[in-house]
């Protein structure tokens, strides 16, 4: 991590349903627009990985998770800061994802995710994902 870069915390979410993973795809207008990701956000300071994963994916998809194993943690120096990611495979709960954020949402077979132009970030999780069946 380069000297005064500013610090990301980051869990992600990658929902499991059918034998696939919901993949979303950034928005213009955002940063890393067009790159894909696994949902979730920022953890705010005083919430764990687990409470901040609810609530972001009960934000931007409007549904809700119960959040499971840890799939692993990457991270990534960008232009705009340092990136930290946690992500954990999740199962829905409550509703159907709502594409509220995003400029696509895809339920993907796991060894067709890396075929995605993912955020540099992601590549770790999706690599171990992608070998993985649910």
């Amino acid at each position: 991590m380069g000297d005064g870069m500013k610090l990301i915390d980051v869990a992600g979410a990658a929902i499991v349903r059918d034998g696939r993973v919901l993949c979303a795809q950034r928005r213009s207008g955002k940063s890393l627009a067009g790159f894909w990701e696994f949902p979730g956000g920022k953890i705010e300071q005083g919430e764990t990985p687990d409470q901040a994963l609810r609530r972001e994916i009960a934000e931007e998809l409007r549904c809700g998770v119960q959040v499971g194993e840890r799939v692993c943690t990457s991270e990534y120096d960008y232009d705009f800061g340092h990136v930290h990611l946690t992500v954990f495979l999740c199962h829905l709960l409550s509703g159907d994802p709502v594409l509220t954020e995003h400029a696509q949402m895809r339920w993907v077979l796991p060894v067709d995710m890396p075929a995605l132009d993912w955020a540099p970030v992601d590549a770790d999780p999706v690599r171990l994902i992608s070998a993985m069946t649910f």
